[in-house]
């Protein structure tokens, strides 16, 4: 296994096409794994039929995944004479992962198994702008306390995922030039926790985590997502065949620095005019409602006067909706996504922010790209990032070739 360390994006299969049948060349330990994640107990003729490998290729290969605890015996099937077949499932509690969500102002951390099911979770109000040290040491602090509540050593750990506020180099896990995180540009987070705590930590933008939770746990039957967060900033994670798109440098989906028509009035924190940040995001909308005499200081104020009844406040949540629609319009002709998936603090107004969103893309988009085409809120809630950070970790090292690679079988 490669040192996880270094964060390299995992080639693991889409959720979609875990279980197909793989070359009998490729299909190692790795593979026979990918195959039972899916929770359904096989016997060793079926995986030898899935995967066109000898009976006893494949009971070396079984033998070796028992050993490390990634799978289990689970009973017997029907018998057709003689002694009944025994079966084998993928064992989500033989290791576990640790997830951290880290906004602007806030921090969760999450425990979860190898199925993405949260075992122990904390949430606490900590400011990103404390700066690297400050934050990974509560980091590290908490995720153990959190060990010690479901009674694991961090043997058991398989890795951390930490997912940041602002642009992230995905491959060294470093912040390049974050607007909002004093101190964190170039820090090598990966080095410092796993001084730590030492096992492989992956390091990605908060948006691609949260856009890969909310995938794995509500959205699996999806291949191609868009994840939008709408908050005191907006930004999208981007799902392609099951996984994430980060792009050359880690800077795709940055849709809250797109120019949108007839903003050019409106100067965002990246130093430009007329970004979608600058008119549609939390902060923006607060700062408008505040001009027009109704108090707002930030995403959630605007959420509260929202579900109050506020016109203004609704108002400027369906138009930041439509705006958001305006971008993600020209998005839904180029990308074809299967569904876009509307996230974020802004996005708990109700249903005006996402009827924007719908009113503009069904209006803009092409027919044959909105044909099938659906845009949902967000199911997972707040926790979708802290899950989404343990789902990266739980994808990059049980990634099939990886294991096939590190295993003898």
């Amino acid at each position: 296994m490669t040192d996880g360390s270094t964060g390299q994006p995992s080639t693991a299969q889409p959720s979609t096409a875990r279980h197909r049948a793989a070359p009998a060349a490729a299909a190692g330990a790795g593979t026979l794994l990918q195959l039972l994640r899916d929770g359904v107990p096989r016997t060793r003729s079926e995986l030898s039929a899935l995967t066109g490998l000898a009976r006893s290729t494949v009971t070396g290969r079984v033998d070796a995944l028992l050993a490390a605890g990634f799978i289990a015996p689970s009973g017997e099937t029907a018998s057709t004479g003689g002694r009944p077949p025994a079966t084998f499932a993928f064992n989500p509690a033989a290791k576990i992962v640790l997830g951290a969500d880290l906004g602007a102002t806030h921090a969760r951390l999450a425990v979860t198994d190898l199925a993405g099911t949260v075992l122990t979770a904390v949430n606490a109000d900590l400011e990103i702008a404390l700066g690297p040290k400050a934050v990974l040491d509560w980091v590290v602090e908490h995720g153990r306390k959190l060990l010690d509540e479901v009674d694991r050593p961090v043997a058991d750990l398989l890795g951390i995922g930490i997912g940041l506020p602002g642009p992230v180099e995905h491959s060294t896990g470093r912040a390049v030039n974050p607007p909002i995180m004093p101190g964190w540009d170039g820090f090598d987070v990966p080095s410092y926790v796993r001084e730590r705590i030492p096992v492989p930590v992956l390091v990605d933008n908060d948006v691609n985590i949260m856009a890969l939770g909310e995938h794995f746990t509500a959205w699996p039957e999806y291949e191609h997502l868009l994840f939008i967060k709408a908050a005191t900033g907006i930004g999208c994670g981007i799902i392609v065949g099951g996984q994430v798109y980060r792009g050359a440098q880690g800077a795709a989906g940055d849709m809250g620095h797109i120019r949108v028509a007839g903003a050019d009035d409106a100067h965002c924190r990246c130093g430009n005019t007329g970004c979608l940040e600058a008119v549609a995001s939390g902060a923006a909308i607060a700062t408008a409602l505040t001009g027009e005499g109704i108090p707002a200081g930030g995403s959630l104020d605007v959420v509260e006067l929202a579900r109050s009844g506020s016109v203004p406040a609704l108002q400027r949540v369906r138009q930041a909706g439509r705006d958001i629609g305006e971008v993600l319009a020209g998005a839904v002709n180029f990308f074809n996504p299967s569904i876009i998936v509307i996230g974020g603090s802004l996005a708990l107004a109700g249903d005006h922010l996402i009827a924007g969103v719908r009113e503009v893309i069904y209006q803009r988009s092409l027919p044959l790209a909105t044909r099938h085409l659906r845009i949902a809120a967000a199911r997972t809630g707040e926790s979708s990032g802290a899950i989404g950070a343990g789902v990266m970790v739980i994808e990059h090292a049980l990634d099939p070739a990886r294991l096939n690679a590190g295993t003898a079988v």
